[in-house]
């Protein structure tokens, strides 16, 4: 690797996911305290229900798969593991399980791109940025299922470690590339452009996600039954009159 390659690698595994995650976490607090009326995701449901119904399920189950998976499999330390797990057996694990939920997610998606570009009434109810953010998110899953015959080329388990060791020192910041250098390139590609939808997240439709979070959060707040008390209405308003009473 020459010294233009290495200044490269360096930014883009050192100073970009900084740069990233500062955009995403600005960005979404912008987002929400400037226009509040785009914090969701436009909906076409009235427009051929059962390829959105199918497409919509099988993404989400996919895609929240991933995102767990992938939060937890990379920011896990192996200390905490290796009594229980090997690191080869880890690594087993994350290509079957990933490979199967990155499937189920990829044909999700595709439903719903498909929908979205060859059906001409939900082709003119759509925005730019929503096929935009679709077509990245079907580029970074295809990337992501190509990885998986790297991974099991690598049984040592060493793939898993090394990115794993990344992302801990990115979230601890002590970042460091050096790790990462002789990866193949479909993990690197992977990395940038997962990083880079994070770069993108405020400013599209993924924002909806934010709501997601929230509802969940307040369905798990404790609640306080409160009573009202009705102003300025006479005592005994609303009690029966007794009989003989004066109309």
């Amino acid at each position: 690797m020459n010294s233009v390659q290495a200044s490269v690698h360096n930014f883009l595994f050192t100073v970009y996911p900084y740069i990233c995650l500062t955009v995403f976490l600005m960005g979404s607090l912008v987002r929400f305290d400037r226009d509040q009326y785009t914090w969701k995701s436009d909906s076409s449901q009235m427009l051929r229900t059962g390829s959105l119904r199918w497409g919509s399920n099988l993404f989400h189950i996919g895609i929240l798969f991933l995102f767990f998976g992938h939060f937890v499999g990379l920011l896990t330390p192996h200390w905490l593991y290796e009594h229980f797990i090997t690191a080869p057996q880890k690594q087993l694990f994350a290509v079957v399980s990933g490979g199967t939920a990155g499937f189920i997610c990829f044909i999700g998606l595709s439903l719903l791109l498909h929908r979205r570009l060859v059906d001409p009434r939900i082709r003119l109810t759509s925005h730019r940025t929503d096929i935009a953010i679709l077509l990245i998110l079907w580029v970074q899953l295809v990337i992501g299922l190509v990885t998986l015959p790297f991974s099991l080329g690598h049984s040592d388990g060493g793939v898993m470690m090394a990115l794993g060791d990344w992302a801990q020192r990115i979230v601890t910041l002590r970042p460091s590339a050096d790790g990462i250098v002789g990866l193949d390139w479909p993990y690197k590609l992977h990395l940038v452009l997962g990083m880079t939808i994070f770069l993108l997240f405020p400013f599209s439709r993924l924002v909806h996600v934010w709501s997601g979070f929230a509802t969940v959060a307040f369905l798990f707040r404790p609640h306080q039954v409160v009573r009202s008390r009705r102003l300025n209405v006479p005592a005994g308003h609303n009690q029966p009159r007794q009989p003989g009473a004066g109309v």
